[in-house]
């Protein structure tokens, strides 16, 4: 994703209308080669498949929301279909560590001595995102998130992108018209908005931009009407690992009714199918740091 500054960028805009030279203009985006639906259908089958057993990575993390803006480093552990062991360390030493499970999640808290114990919802009330572990195991490994290969999808024509589409186009332009609309009334999106079409509008959208290659998917587009939730993953590079290819610099913005998070990860030593021994323990002095806000 290439996020600007807007004021910046105004900036610049009057300092190049300012001056008498003139710059080249910016290469336009070339159109690509048309593709059958059933050919794009086929390439998300085949990508929504492709699962290491084990994965480890570095990521160097740059974390802002409406609130706060902070970096970090963080190791990331993960068995497939099992457990994924996120641990965030400063100067080198790791103040949290955590271990997310199809049901559970735990957090360790070495800087305030406390402890979460909880299930998945806690990412929902937390964040506004309301992922289970298969989303944040293929969000990692760079996978088209929540892709089930026996639901209908739809190709948006576009010709300078593939994008197959949980919804059609005229689904999404009349769900982004009321979020709009309830937006400028501040208001929230209504839930009686199924008019029983084939597509319910209350479902969650979701649309994966494919690589020209047709070997990963570049971007992912999610929309929840009834959340007001709009999730944008870009995913910037990627790296060849064995026979996988892997993120390398991705970029997740979440906008909620309440706060717009921005999250930049950047890979480092990405392994995979090797061994991950995973160490996770709550110290029996540790409170609840639910309890100690």
């Amino acid at each position: 994703m290439s996020i600007r500054n807007i004021k910046w960028f105004g900036l610049a805009l009057l300092v190049v209308l300012g001056s008498c030279a003139r710059r080249p203009a910016p290469d336009k985006p070339m159109k690509l080669e048309k593709r059958k639906t059933n050919e794009l259908l086929h390439a998300m089958d085949s990508l929504s498949g492709i699962r290491p057993n084990s994965f480890y990575t570095k990521i160097k993390c740059h974390f802002s929301d409406t609130n706060r803006r902070i970096s970090f480093k963080t190791s990331i552990r993960s068995i497939r279909d099992s457990i994924i062991n996120p641990i965030i360390t400063y100067a080198g030493i790791p103040i949290v560590n955590s271990i997310i499970r199809r049901d559970s999640l735990f957090i360790s808290n070495r800087k305030d001595k406390c402890a979460i114990r909880t299930t998945m919802s806690y990412i929902k009330e937390s964040f506004g995102v309301d992922f289970d572990y298969r989303n944040i195991e293929e969000l990692l490994l760079g996978l088209p998130v929540a892709y089930d290969t026996t639901q209908k999808y739809f190709q948006i024509n576009d010709p300078y992108n593939y994008i197959i589409s949980s919804h059609r186009k005229r689904i999404i332009k009349k769900e982004n018209k009321n979020k709009q609309h309830d937006r400028d009334n501040n208001l929230n999106f209504r839930k009686d908005r199924n008019n029983g079409n084939d597509e319910s509008e209350n479902n969650v959208m979701i649309r994966y931009y494919i690589h020209p290659s047709l070997k990963s998917i570049s971007r992912l587009v999610i929309d929840s009407p009834e959340d007001t939730t709009h999730i944008s993953v870009d995913y910037i590079d990627r790296d060849t690992v064995g026979t996988y290819l892997l993120p390398k610099e991705m970029i997740i913005d979440i906008v909620t009714a309440r706060n717009h998070i921005v999250l930049t990860m950047d890979y480092d030593k990405t392994e995979v199918n090797t061994p991950q021994e995973i160490y996770f323990v709550i110290p029996e002095e540790y409170g609840d740091c639910n309890s100690e806000k």
